[in-house]
């Protein structure tokens, strides 16, 4: 399981683990690890901004561990329906994600459909948390990437830039697909460097959480806004990236993660220009940001949520009228 993985042009090479540490004959994997430290720092981050937008802490829990579940769901069968060839044969083998096979997007779908769910279960306002998302969401990735560096994928085509990257797993997956007659694949030397897309990504999200913590969160218009941000710019990043990819989930010729990364930028694009004129035009009585609202600051003062009274005893016939012949014998004193 080690694979060695050098920097010809930064002068280093590394020697790479995939399994972390083992307990008791059970491997922990460091894509798994580092996709487990990212959520628990984006979740980190989403609590300590709670306040800011309006959302209970308590609540949003609730919220993130439904986002975690579906997402982990979604990135899953996101994989599996464009990699369909690989399962037809053998249905349980979809089950087996520790043998690796999940895709971001399909992450993303299903922990915002999870979130939204359970956000209007636990009556946690959307747009808000879809805002505390944006952020949680590209620390996350950021972190998450670097799961694919020690599992030597995600890497891209040929590159004489000093970020390149190359491997015995790197020279042996790029022989095999260009033997196997792929068009893409036929332009590229199996023993040049390559681009280190992972990297590419990881940065790009990490410089997108950086403008959303550090001001768009700050100069929010509207709630959702930064969400919004989130979808065109990781899909903007995404669109470059994933045309360097040699691994990129295919429908036909079509890589799906451009397409899908392309219609992002494009409807949040479109919400964006669209809401921030009317905003213009209206003022801020257009779409108020949730925190500025009574009930938003009272969200935030944790005096909104109120426990729910206990209900009345039903009392027997008998019950009753004991009761109320001892409340006869004994009447309170008026004051």
């Amino acid at each position: 399981m080690v694979s060695t993985v050098s920097f010809p042009g930064l002068g280093l090479e590394f020697e790479l683990n995939r399994v972390a540490f083992s307990i008791g004959g059970f491997a922990v994997y460091w894509y798994g690890l580092l996709i487990g430290i990212g959520f628990l720092l984006a979740g980190a981050y989403a609590q300590a901004n709670t306040r800011r937008v309006g959302v209970d802490g308590d609540r949003l829990i609730d919220v993130i561990l439904a986002g975690l579940v579906l997402g982990i769901i979604g990135a899953r069968l996101y994989y599996v329906a464009f990699s369909w060839d690989m399962f037809k044969d053998n249905l349980m083998s979809i089950f087996n994600i520790r043998m690796g096979g999940i895709a971001i997007y399909g992450g993303i779908i299903g922990g915002i459909l999870g979130g939204m769910a359970a956000a209007r279960i636990r009556q946690v306002k959307i747009c808000p948390a879809l805002d505390l998302a944006a952020g949680a969401f590209l620390i996350g990735q950021s972190i998450g990437r670097w799961g694919n560096f020690v599992n030597v994928e995600a890497f891209g085509s040929n590159t004489t830039s000093i970020f390149g990257m190359t491997g015995p797993k790197i020279v042996g997956y790029l022989t095999q697909v260009k033997a196997s007659g792929a068009d893409w694949a036929q332009g590229i030397d199996p023993h040049m460097p390559v681009h280190p897309t992972f990297l590419y990504e990881s940065v790009w999200c990490f410089l997108g959480f950086l403008i959303v913590a550090l001001f768009l969160m700050r100069r929010r218009r509207f709630d959702g806004q930064a969400f919004l941000f989130y979808c065109m710019w990781y899909g903007t990043g995404r669109l470059f990236i994933e045309g360097l990819r040699t691994d990129s989930l295919m429908w036909g010729p079509v890589r799906v993660s451009q397409v899908f990364s392309g219609l992002c930028v494009l409807v949040a694009g479109t919400l964006m220009v669209a809401i921030l004129q009317k905003k213009k035009r209206l003022g801020d009585a257009f779409l108020p940001l949730y925190i500025t609202t009574p009930e938003g600051q009272a969200v935030a003062a944790g005096t909104f949520y109120q426990k729910v009274a206990k209900p009345e005893m039903k009392l027997e016939p008998r019950e009753k009228a004991a009761l109320d012949k001892d409340q006869d014998a004994h009447p309170q004193e008026e004051e």
